[in-house]
C-alpha cells in the first residue's frame, strides 16, 4: 500500500520518476525551520517538527512541534496542523512507529496535564477513536542533552532506539548512543557508538536500515559542511562500524539533517533553496524500487549516492510480519509472545510484543503457523499463507481470552469430516493448543459444547454434536489431561451464532467451544 501511494504521488508531481531532488512539499515547508521527517508505515501521513510557530503549544518560543500533513488524492501534501495532543513546550519529535501507524513513540517526556517536565527520556502514544492518547513516559537512564538540534530513531520492533546526544562520554559535540529495550517499559543506558563514527565535532539525527545493519547520519566533522554518511555496523557490540561514506548526491553546500529511507525515497532536510530554515526534501531514486537483495564485501545494501556503478538493493525475500496484541474483552494492549513456526510445528522465530505491538521479519512466501501466548490469556493461534513476494509488510492483530470462569474460547480450526466425528488433519494443531492451555492450568476445568447448523433433523444433529464433543475430550485425555477435568455437552443446531440461511455464514455454527467452569 505504502509503495503504490508514494509512487502515484511522485508521478503526479513529477511526470516521471528521476534520480534527482524533487520538491513535492510545496504546503508544507514554510519561513519557519521544518526538521525530522518521518513517514507513517500506511504512507498516508507525514509528522515532522516545526521550530518557534506561533501555532505551538509554547507559542514562538517553541524549540519545536509536531506538526502533520495527509496526502491527498491527487498526490499533493495538505496543509499542514499542529499535532496538538503530542505536544508540550519542550521539543517535540517522532522516533518512529511500532507495528503499524498506529503506535508512536516520542522524542522526550510529557506530563499528564501537557505541561513541561525537567526529565528526558522518549514517550509512547496510542491512537484510538478519539485521537491520540497521552504520551506513557519511558525513563532512560542517564538520558540528557544539552544540545538544541534533537534527533533520534526507533526500529520497528521497538527492541533498538539510536539518538544524537550532547551527553556523558560524548567525543566532542553532539555524538551518537544506541539504547536497547529490556522489556517492560525499561531501556539500558545510552551507549557511545565510538570513535569511528563519532568525531570530535557534531554528528546529527541517526535513523537505520530495516535489518539495522546500516546506520545514516549527519556530521560535520569531516569539514564539508554538514552532510550525510552511512556505515555498515560489523557486529553486535555497536561499537565496531565500517569507514563513512558520503551520499554525495544528497549533500549540498547547506546543511542536511535528519535523513530516512522510504524505498525509493530518501527524506531529509536542507537548508539549500530554503529561507534559511530546513526544508522537508525528497530524493527519488528508481532504481532503489523492486530491486533483489545482493551481498557485498563491503555494504550488505550499497547505496548509489555512495558507489554511483552499484545500486541499493532490498531484500524481496522478506517481509515484515506487524500487528497488536489486545485483550479480547476489553480492548486494552497487553504484552505477548509471539511465535512462528512452520506447518510441521518447528518454531522458526519468536518476539515479544511491547505495550501490545510487535514486529517480525519473516520469508515472504511460505505457510506459517503464528501462536501468541500470554500469562492469565488462553493462547490463540493462527494459520498465515503467504503466496507472494510483492507486498512488503503484512498485519495480524490478536485477541486473546483471559481465563475466568464463564470465559468461551471457539475452536475454530478443530473441524471434522462431513457428517462424521472424525477429525480432518488441520484440527490437531488446535487440538494441541488446548492440551498445552490445560497442562498450563492444572486448576482449571472446562466444558465442551458441541453446535451444528440447524439443516437436516434435530435428533440427529444433536446426537453428532455430541459425538464430535466426545471425540475431543478423548483426544484430550489421551495427552495426559484428566477427564474429570473436562464435562461436555451437544446442542445441535439450537444455538446459532451466525445465520443459517446465508451459506457463506452458515458454517460458522458448525463448531466446537469450551467455557472454563473453573479455576
Amino acid at each position: 500500500m505504502f509503495k503504490s501511494i508514494l509512487l502515484s504521488s511522485l508521478v503526479l508531481v513529477s511526470g516521471s520518476l528521476v534520480a534527482q531532488p524533487l520538491d513535492i512539499f510545496d504546503k508544507v515547508n514554510s519561513i519557519y525551520d521544518e526538521q525530522n521527517p518521518v513517514l507513517s508505515p500506511d504512507g498516508r501521513t507525514l509528522y515532522f517538527t516545526r521550530a518557534n510557530h506561533p501555532e505551538n503549544v509554547g507559542g514562538e518560543a517553541d524549540p519545536g512541534d509536531i506538526w502533520y500533513s495527509l496526502i491527498q488524492p491527487d498526490g499533493q501534501w495538505s496543509t499542514p496542523q499542529n499535532a496538538t495532543a503530542l505536544n508540550n513546550a519542550n521539543w517535540n519529535g517522532v522516533l518512529g512507529f511500532v507495528g503499524g501507524s498506529d503506535v508512536i513513540y516520542l522524542y522526550n517526556h510529557y506530563s499528564q496535564s501537557g505541561g513541561t517536565t525537567k526529565t528526558f527520556g522518549i514517550s509512547r502514544a496510542i491512537k484510538t477513536t478519539g485521537g491520540w492518547s497521552i504520551p506513557e513516559n519511558y525513563t532512560i537512564p542517564y538520558f540528557t542533552t544539552s544540545s538544541k538540534i534533537h534527533g533520534g530513531y526507533i526500529t520497528a520492533d521497538a527492541s533498538t532506539a539510536v539518538f544524537s546526544l550532547e551527553s556523558y562520554g560524548t567525543k566532542g559535540g553532539e555524538d551518537i548512543y544506541v539504547c536497547f529495550n529490556k522489556g517492560n517499559g525499561n531501556w539500558s543506558e545510552p551507549k557511545n557508538l565510538g570513535s569511528t563514527i563519532n568525531t570530535k565535532f557534531q554528528e546529527f539525527s541517526p535513523s537505520l536500515s530495516d535489518d539495522s545493519k546500516m546506520l545514516y547520519f549527519a556530521t560535520n566533522g569531516t569539514g564539508t559542511g554538514t552532510d550525510f554518511y552511512i556505515a555498515e555496523r560489523l557486529d553486535d557490540s555497536w561499537l565496531n562500524w565500517s569507514d563513512p561514506l558520503p551520499l554525495i548526491l544528497l549533500n549540498s553546500d547547506g546543511r542536511e539533517l535528519g535523513l530516512r529511507m522510504y524505498v525509493p525515497m530518501y527524506l531529509y532536510t536542507s537548508t539549500t533553496d530554503s529561507d534559511g530554515y530546513g526544508d522537508i526534501k525528497a530524493f527519488i531514486d528508481p532504481n532503489l524500487d523492486d530491486q533483489e537483495e545482493v551481498q557485498t564485501d563491503t555494504l550488505k545494501v550499497v547505496d548509489p549516492v555512495v558507489i554511483k556503478e552499484k545500486k541499493p538493493v532490498f531484500d524481496s525475500r522478506f517481509i515484515t510480519l506487524y500487528g497488536n496484541t489486545y485483550n479480547s474483552e476489553n480492548k486494552n494492549a497487553i504484552e505477548t509472545k509471539i511465535t512462528l513456526k512452520s506447518m510441521n510445528d518447528e518454531s522458526i522465530a519468536s518476539v515479544n510484543s511491547h505495550m501490545g505491538s510487535y514486529a517480525l521479519k519473516i520469508e515472504a512466501i511460505g505457510n506459517y503457523r503464528v501462536r501468541v501466548d500470554a500469562p492469565g490469556y488462553v493462547s490463540h493461534q493462527e494459520t498465515l499463507e503467504l503466496q507472494s513476494d510483492e507486498i512488503k509488510s503484512f498485519e495480524m492483530n490478536f485477541y486473546l481470552q483471559p481465563i475466568h470462569v464463564g470465559a468461551t474460547v471457539n475452536l475454530k480450526d478443530v473441524l471434522f469430516k462431513q457428517s462424521r466425528a472424525e477429525f480432518l488433519e488441520s484440527s490437531f494443531a488446535e487440538l494441541n493448543l488446548v492440551v498445552d492451555f490445560m497442562r498450563d492450568n492444572p486448576k482449571v476445568e472446562i466444558r465442551l459444547e458441541g453446535h451444528t447448523d440447524n439443516r437436516g433433523i434435530e435428533k440427529y444433529n444433536i446426537k453428532l454434536s455430541k459425538e464430535r464433543v466426545e471425540a475431543v475430550k478423548d483426544y484430550l485425555v489421551k495427552k495426559g489431561i484428566s477427564k474429570k477435568r473436562i464435562s461436555g455437552k451437544g446442542y445441535g443446531g439450537s444455538r446459532p451464532i451466525a445465520d443459517n440461511e446465508n451459506p457463506q455464514t452458515r458454517i460458522l455454527n458448525r463448531r466446537v467451544e469450551f467455557t472454563i467452569v473453573k479455576n
